[in-house]
């Protein structure tokens, strides 16, 4: 009998034997034969001559992919934009430096007769130089504004507003003038000059350096109180370029209070106070844009006052009939350093109402 592997009829004439094994090399099982991939030529391939027999599949690409060259180039742009906008920034960066301390200079003016009183407010301006003076903040009037070399015209409005906002909340301002509220100053100055202003109001001395009267105006609320709130002003702004990093705004106002004394009745006399302040604030660029200033110098005049009397860390006006008592201001001691000294005027007989 034949093996299994052997044909029904046996092995055909001539053939040699073990066949089996001969081809065994190039018989396909039936795995190999399912995983074959069958590819039929289209219509197209069969009719012309030279199509080739098997489609050809597209080559790899070698190298980045298009999406990320894409990548790529976009990192780069931005990277070389972020470069640029840093070395061609538009805006010039700020010089920075420490503010200079206040230089503040307070004269008291002392009458040379007796103040002169009314008990009708109206009557004391209209027969005193402030006869023609504007009512309030309507007489801190801002100037024609014009663009400097290096700072433009919004940047020079803004210094000449932040300046007669000062000058409002540290002059015109009744909490200030009587009531002893600081945070309305405070809030406009430069936080480099918050020390030396808060030290003033801690320890007032009289060094043209510390003197709460350099800041701002403020009475002597337990002799004197307000009798009109409507304040007569009178004044000036102008703007310079010191150089190219610093704008500054010149003050020179004159401020003119009604006053009687303090707990007196509606009846009782009022009288005059004039305070003229001469104030130089300095702006760089990052003052203009968080609206604030440094105050520079501050020149007060005020009168009537005693020479004797302390002007340093409050006003104490004379009051109608009241006369400036003998004597001059405190002794300077030429010996003595870190001091001021010690200076008193005259009130003009002029600067005073005819009634």
């Amino acid at each position: 009998m034949g093996g299994p592997g052997d044909p029904p009829e046996g092995t055909p004439e001539g053939a040699p034997a073990g066949g089996e094994d001969e081809y065994r090399s190039v018989v396909f099982d039936e795995s190999f034969v399912r995983a074959a991939r069958l590819q039929e030529f289209s219509a197209r391939e069969r009719i012309a001559d030279h199509s080739p027999a098997v489609r050809r599949r597209p080559p790899l690409r070698r190298g980045l992919s298009r999406q990320a060259l894409v990548l790529v180039l976009l990192i780069a742009v931005a990277f070389g934009t972020a470069i640029y906008m840093g070395v061609r920034h538009p805006y010039r960066a700020p010089v920075p430096q420490s503010a200079e301390p206040l230089r503040m200079t307070v004269i008291p003016l002392a009458p040379q007769t007796p103040v002169p009183g009314s008990t009708d407010p109206e009557r004391l301006y209209d027969a005193s130089p402030a006869a023609k003076f504007r009512i309030g903040s309507e007489g801190i009037t801002l100037p024609a504004s014009r663009r400097t070399a290096h700072f433009s015209d919004s940047q020079v409005v803004a210094a000449l507003t932040t300046a007669r906002e000062y000058l409002i909340e540290s002059a015109l301002d009744p909490s200030v003038l009587t009531g002893g509220a600081t945070r309305p100053v405070r809030i406009l100055l430069d936080p480099r000059q918050l020390d030396q202003f808060d030290r003033s109001f801690r320890h007032p001395a009289a060094d043209g350096r510390h003197a709460p009267t350099g800041w701002l105006v403020r009475f002597d609320a337990t002799r004197v109180r307000l009798a009109d709130q409507r304040i007569r002003v009178q004044g000036t702004l102008r703007t310079a370029e010191p150089d190219a990093n610093t704008l500054e705004v010149v003050a020179d106002h004159t401020f003119v209070y009604a006053l009687r004394p303090a707990g007196a009745g509606a009846r009782s006399k009022t009288s005059l106070f004039t305070v003229r302040r001469e104030l130089h604030f300095r702006f760089d660029r990052d003052d203009l844009r968080m609206h604030q200033a440094q105050l520079a110098v501050s020149s007060v005049q005020a009168g009537p006052l005693t020479c004797s009397d302390d002007a340093v860390g409050r006003l104490r006006p004379l009051l109608a009939g009241q006369t400036a008592r003998a004597g001059g201001p405190a002794g300077t001691d030429p010996y003595a350093t870190g001091s001021a000294t010690a200076l008193c005027g005259t009130l003009a007989t002029s600067a005073q109402p005819k009634v």
